[in-house]
Order: structure tokens, then C-alpha cells, then sequence
């Protein structure tokens, strides 16, 4: 996918190019003249393109990021945050235009939205169950820190204990990277397999680090949930622009959004069949188009890492508890008794930078799993309450 400059998006609108016929009229009735229903054809028109230059601006400082920022929980938290007013902002303008949501195209229109919301409920459903997944790694690293803690006199017990951990850590993440990127059958044949050494038989025994009471099935699939909610999305055509007074071009938008958002959460949190496969193709003259292009083709470029191929998730977080697993099991590994005095060292080094990857993900995973529930209620809420707006104006 090509990547579009900054300049190429900045100040531009959608409204320049599909609504331009109607805007020398729109600003004539907005300073005061024409009718009641040219002043309110006015006004939409300011609403939608607010909106999408309100989306636009978003997306441009999130692509803004630096490589270290990119795909890390604060990032991930920010562009939640972005869904989140994205999502309040369509609610708004679909509130102050409830009379045309039930008149065509725009009926067909709002309720494929709400459909591809409904899937977008599962990704939230297994998002949430990979942060819990991610929260038993991180235990497993507090087990590491709390053996070889700096106030501790480090001797063989304490080392054992660490390297147990740490060798039930490598199994149980790349135990995910083989339920995300092999298909379910494949899986759960390979559970035969890899539970027949020592170390696999103790992670069988921790209870296999995952849930009980698994938010999705054990036949679903990420990439094809995604794929699914991207399935037949198209920009509006023109007579179906004009029929629902531009409301078609909203409605495509925050579509759009929903499928980069919904794409992105999969990408960075271990879940069921990850992919990454989906087709972003969304029109230039769409203000945050360029920017949330850029931002598809930075993490897809950052999935083609020789290190990040088959990772069990692109979180920056995870990369780097994986990164200090290795070095301090191999450092473990090394380590001979009496312990000397510069090996000690050396351990003590390794455990401050564990510490600062723990955490992290410890003052980072709590937030995000409130921030993915809260997506999820305002999908539900704004679903119940659109198909509301619908019910009232065909019974009126």
C-alpha cells in the first residue's frame, strides 16, 4: 500500500468534493437567508465535515508517533481514546439527524453499520482475554523478580526458582504464538507433541495459562472476524451521498475507523488466529485517510520484522518481556557456584531491566482492559440506541 505524504491530507476535506455543489448554497443559508430546510441542510453540512475533519486530526497526531511509541500500551490507549470520541461524535450527529435514519438508502446504510458492530464485540471479547493472557506472563515475571531480588543473597535455590519461571514463560509464549498463527485443528493436534517434554508437562500443569471460561469459542478466528467486519466496504456512491444529505460519508467513516481500530487491537494483543491480512482501500480526498494509511503500513512493516515474524502479538511490551526472558535465561543459564562478584552484577543489571518491563506492563494492562470494556459498552449502547431512533420514526 502506498504511503501517502502529510501534505497530501492536510487541509483538505471530504466536504470539497462531494458536498462542494451544495456549499455555496449551505453558506448563504447559514448567514441567514433561504429557507428552514436549506438552514438545516446547512447545518448537516457543517456537522459532517467538523466530523471528519475532527477524525482527521486525531488520526494525524496519532501517526505522529515515533518508532519506540508506535504499538505500545500508551499508544494503544491513545487510539482507543480516538475510537472512543470518534464513537461519541457519530452518536451526536446521528442524535441531531435521527428523522433520516430511517428513510433510504440510509436505513440499509446504518443497520450494515450496526451489524459490523455486533462483530466487532467479539474482538473486544478476546482482546480482553488476551490482556489476561499477557497479565499471567507478567506474573510469571514477578516470580523472576521476587527469587532474585536485590535485597536477597542470591544463591542456588533463588536461581532455580528464576530459571523455572522463566523456562514456564517461554513455553507458555510460545505455546500462543502457535495457537495464533496455526489453524484450531492444527492446534490442537500439536498439543500432543508439545506436552511431551518435562517443561511442557509443567506448563500442562499451571493449567495450560489459559482462561476456563474463554470469551470467544474455540473454533473462532481473529483474522477472519476482521475480515469479516471489512467484508463489502465501500465509499458511499454519489446518489447515495445526496439521498441521505451526506450522511452516507459519516456513516463510511466511522466503518472504517471501526475496522482499523478493531485491525490494530488484533495485531498487538495475543489472540485466537491472529492475521493481518485486510484490505485497506479508502478514498484520498477522505481527510484521515492519508494517516490512518500510514499508520496500516508502518505496523505491517513492523509485522515483517525478522524478530516480530510469528510474534504472539506486535505490543511493544511483549516484544520486550520476551527480549529479557531470553537474555536472563541465558544469563541463568551461565551462572556457576560460588557466585563472583562481577556475574552478580551482571544478574543485578538484568533484573533492574526486567523490573522496568514489569512495570510497565503492570501500570499499563488494567487501564487498557477498562478502556477495551468501555468500547465494547458504547458499541452496545450506541447499537440499542440508533435501532431506537429507527423503531420511534417508522412508528411515527
Amino acid at each position: 500500500m502506498s504511503m501517502m505524504p502529510a501534505t497530501d491530507y492536510q487541509g483538505s476535506y471530504i466536504g470539497r468534493s462531494i458536498l462542494s455543489p451544495r456549499r455555496d448554497q449551505a453558506t448563504d443559508s447559514m448567514d441567514g437567508g433561504g429557507s428552514p430546510h436549506h438552514r438545516a441542510a446547512a447545518a448537516l453540512e457543517v456537522e459532517l465535515n467538523n466530523f471528519q475533519r475532527q477524525v482527521a486530526d486525531r488520526f494525524v497526531d496519532l501517526s505522529g508517533c515515533t518508532h519506540s511509541q508506535l504499538l505500545s500500551l500508551p499508544w494503544i490507549r491513545k487510539l482507543l481514546d480516538i475510537f472512543l470520541c470518534c464513537k461519541e461524535d457519530f452518536r451526536v450527529l446521528l442524535f441531531n439527524n435521527k428523522a433520516l435514519l430511517s428513510k433510504p438508502p440510509m436505513d440499509r446504510m446504518i443497520s450494515d453499520f450496526y451489524e459490523r458492530s455486533i462483530k466487532s464485540l467479539d474482538v473486544c471479547n478476546a482482546i480482553r482475554d488476551g490482556i489476561d493472557q499477557i497479565r499471567q506472563w507478567q506474573r510469571l515475571l514477578e516470580i523472576v523478580l521476587c527469587a532474585l531480588d536485590k535485597e536477597a543473597n542470591l544463591g542456588e535455590g533463588q536461581f532455580h526458582r528464576a530459571k523455572k519461571a522463566l523456562i514456564d514463560l517461554a513455553i507458555a509464549m510460545l505455546d500462543e504464538k502457535d495457537s495464533g498463527s496455526l489453524s484450531v485443528a492444527n492446534r490442537n493436534r500439536s498439543f500432543g507433541r508439545s506436552h511431551a517434554s518435562t517443561a511442557s508437562r509443567r506448563h500442562r500443569a499451571l493449567g495450560n495459562f489459559r482462561s476456563l471460561s474463554w470469551s470467544v469459542s474455540r473454533s473462532w478466528s481473529a483474522a477472519r472476524q476482521i475480515q469479516a467486519i471489512g467484508n463489502n466496504l465501500h465509499p458511499p456512491r454519489g446518489n447515495d451521498i445526496i439521498a441521505t444529505h451526506g450522511l452516507a460519508t459519516a456513516v463510511y467513516t466511522m466503518n472504517s475507523v471501526m475496522l482499523f481500530v478493531m485491525w490494530v487491537l488484533v495485531a498487538a494483543i495475543p489472540c485466537q488466529d491472529r492475521g493481518l491480512q485486510v484490505h485497506f482501500s479508502v478514498p484520498r480526498q477522505f481527510t484521515w485517510a492519508g494517516p490512518l494509511l500510514l499508520l496500516h503500513e508502518r505496523i505491517v512493516e513492523e509485522s515483517r520484522k525478522k524478530d516480530r515474524k510469528n510474534a504472539c502479538g506486535l505490543l511493544r511490551e511483549i516484544h520486550s518481556m520476551e527480549m529479557c526472558n531470553r537474555l536472563m535465561s541465558n544469563l541463568v543459564d551461565s551462572v556457576q557456584f560460588p557466585l563472583l562478584e562481577d556475574k552478580e552484577c551482571e544478574v543485578r543489571e538484568r533484573v533492574d531491566e526486567l523490573s522496568k518491563v514489569y512495570n510497565v506492563v503492570k501500570e499499563g494492562l488494567d487501564p487498557l482492559e477498562r478502556q477495551v470494556r468501555e468500547v465494547f459498552h458504547r458499541i452496545v449502547n450506541s447499537r440499542t440506541e440508533g435501532l431506537d431512533y429507527i423503531g420511534k420514526s417508522n412508528a411515527d
